[in-house]
């Protein structure tokens, strides 16, 4: 697989799961736990989300397949959605969401916050699994490709992972207003690459 493709799905990813993003979410969740809870929370959250977007990788070509999607619409279709998820991005529309589902998940007192919301749908969202899928229809069918792609969501869920532990102080170092400025241009350079996607799957439709 070549390594500018590795580069790119790892940005991509890295900008889909946005794990400076989630430190407010993770924070408000395990208010209140015991550090060695948190951490518990912290790396259950990202196995799952692994094995998650892992799957997606595997079986995602093969699910479309079945339902007789081919691969160009979706490329479509995901671009779309990961350019109205970047859109929520530039103007806060998601930070706000992240913080409602994440109070209205205390409120509900869910028993294991790590599946659900941090695993789903906070780290392994709709844009995510998206994202995998399209860039395993992007790096082929080879099992170096698929290797090199697995490798790239451990390399990021690993850095959400780090990010979580330390999420107190990556709070306190980026502050609020640092917070919103990554969030904007983030979600920008996603705008970028979900455009990139539509156009990927326009020209495998005329071509």
């Amino acid at each position: 697989m070549p390594f500018e493709v590795l580069v790119s799905a790892f940005v991509t990813l890295v900008v889909v799961v946005d794990p400076l993003g989630l430190v407010p979410t993770f924070i408000a969740l395990t208010e209140g736990l015991p550090a060695a809870a948190r951490r518990q929370v912290a790396l259950r959250a990202c196995l799952i989300a692994t094995a998650i977007l892992a799957g997606a990788v595997l079986i995602g070509a093969w699910l479309l397949n079945a339902l007789g999607i081919g691969l160009p619409a979706f490329r479509i279709a995901g671009g779309l959605l990961l350019f109205s998820i970047a859109s929520e991005m530039v103007f806060g529309v998601r930070i706000e969401r992240q913080a409602r589902q994440a109070e209205q998940a205390i409120e509900e007192h869910v028993r294991n916050v790590a599946a659900f919301p941090l695993a789903i749908p906070m780290i392994a969202g709709p844009g995510a699994i998206t994202a995998c899928v399209l860039l395993a229809g992007r790096a082929g069918t080879s099992l170096p490709a698929y290797a090199g792609l697995l490798g790239v969501i451990v390399a990021v869920l690993v850095l959400t992972l780090a990010v979580f532990l330390f999420a107190s102080r990556v709070a306190r170092l980026i502050g609020v207003t640092g917070n919103i400025v990554i969030s904007r241009l983030l979600g920008v350079l996603l705008a970028s690459l979900a455009v990139q996607f539509v156009i990927d799957g326009v020209r495998a439709v005329w071509s």
